[in-house]
């Protein structure tokens, strides 16, 4: 418990000091987690990146990244300090208390998902676990197999692999989803061919939270023999998987999503029947020479810690933020109309709220939000003002999909939280509402879609 004396000591000396003169003291949650301050700190607020704020934003993006557990990081420090060894070093104690550590954390990971330690590969994180699954698969049956099934709705590094496979001349089928953001099963069924060689669907989606049914879909690939991967890794810790149940056979992990630290990650690949990859990294053969390059000890034994406490505490999180949910929900309509949920309402993380607010422009609502650190559905925060890609799949309209907000509620939200979220967002929302001809249209019985836009 050394490193949480140390951080309570920090915290205590950065966080609870009096704010702008006026002695207040700041509560312990998500937002105040920073030791390190690298803005330029006023008596009057915070200035980063020209934007001036009243003080640290509240931390809802949980599904971007999530802060460690302290208890996480009590477990990684002894092997970032004094036991520093290299797991792979086998002839001196350093080695071989590191590599002890590393097998502690693959045990740790395969129990949160009813998997066999042999059956966890180590990685960088979810985005190279989905590289080995998509491109490795396809290219160790490549002289049999030609042919990928995915979704609209998958992360880009699924989508992006899928698109370097095409330019290699292998076919992909990309499955439309109905408007609650689940696959057509049967669409699914008709999709597979005798020569396709993996099916990717992802088991929670990162932007609107929905999650996929996966045991039928398993179903449907162990029917046809047809190796079913599926990017987990804004499922772990949060809902209940087991890999025999689900039929997967290939499972892609990240450290950073479930209170664990950046950096690392995991491949899970089925032994029985066995699943055959084609390494995608070529070196010194380590993790059964799927991934070589040295095993960062610290990294993996923090992810293992943090999946042993997902596995304790995944039930008391889960009720805990469904109510948390509710309440910002609930807040949020309660004071004013038009606000839609994206996605499934029934079939959803609790902790991933994307809402649409009709009227407002994404990317005004976003300016004005500084103060509660969220995301916006949509990408209207790079270069492109294009909508996101998931929301236009679900099929939301252009208008909708632009003002899209995800709020991401984790194990340290406190109800202080949702509640100035809930003021701030309401109050937001009605400041551009006030601005907006469009609804005083709306107010006054027009219908929008009915009119004829001239061009001027």
């Amino acid at each position: 418990m050394m490193f949480s004396k140390f951080l309570t000591t920090a915290l205590r000396r950065n966080i609870l000091k009096p704010c702008g003169g006026h002695g207040r003291l700041r509560p312990f949650s998500t937002a105040a987690a920073a030791v390190v301050e690298p803005y330029e700190e006023e008596t009057t607020g915070i200035t980063m990146k020209g934007v001036k704020i009243s003080g640290r934003p509240l931390y809802l993006d949980m599904q971007a990244t999530s802060p460690i557990d302290p208890r996480v990081l009590d477990a990684m420090l002894p092997y970032n300090i004094s036991r520093f060894g290299n797991p792979h070093s086998r002839t001196h104690l350093y080695g071989w208390e590191s590599d002890q550590a590393v097998e502690a954390a693959r045990a740790q990971v395969s129990a949160l998902i009813n998997a066999s330690p042999k059956e966890i590969i180590f990685t960088s994180g979810a985005t190279e676990s989905n590289n080995i699954s998509v491109k490795g698969v396809l290219h160790f049956y490549r002289d049999k197999k030609r042919h990928v099934i995915t979704t609209q709705t998958e992360h880009k590094c699924v989508l992006d692999s899928c698109r370097h496979l095409q330019q290699e001349g292998f076919d992909v089928t990309y499955l439309p989803v109905e408007s609650d953001g689940l696959v057509d099963l049967e669409k699914l069924r008709a999709a597979i061919r005798p020569d396709t060689g993996l099916v990717s669907v992802m088991m929670v989606n990162n932007e609107i939270g929905v999650i996929q049914p996966m045991e039928e879909i398993g179903k449907i690939c162990k029917e046809f023999n047809v190796p079913f991967h599926t990017d987990a890794a804004q499922a772990l810790g949060k809902i209940p998987i087991d890999v025999e149940k689900m039929n997967i056979s290939l499972m892609s992990l990240s450290g950073h999503k479930i209170y664990g630290p950046k950096g690392v990650g995991a491949l899970y690949i089925r032994r029985r029947p066995r699943i055959r990859v084609e390494p995608q990294m070529n070196g010194g053969g380590q993790e059964r020479g799927i991934r070589s390059g040295t095993v960062p000890t610290p990294l993996v034994v923090g992810f293992g810690a943090a999946c042993e406490l997902a596995m304790k505490e995944m039930e008391y999180d889960d009720q805990r933020i469904k109510g948390l949910q509710e309440r910002l929900l609930n807040g949020i309509r309660s004071k004013i109309d038009g606000v839609v949920v994206n996605g499934s309402v029934e079939r959803r993380y609790a902790g991933n709220l994307n809402l649409s607010f009709a009227y407002v422009e994404g990317e005004s609502l976003l300016m004005g939000l500084k103060e509660v650190a969220v995301s916006s559905g949509s990408a209207c925060t790079s270069a492109s003002l294009e909508p996101s890609y998931v929301l236009r799949a679900l099929g939301v309209e252009e208008d909708m999909a632009h003002t899209s907000i995800r709020y991401g509620i984790g194990r340290f939200t406190t109800e202080q939280e949702i509640d100035r979220a809930v003021d701030l967002t309401v109050k937001q929302v009605e400041k551009l509402r006030e601005m907006s001809p469009l609804y005083e249209m709306v107010k006054e019985g027009i219908d929008i879609k009915s009119i004829q836009w001239a061009q001027h």
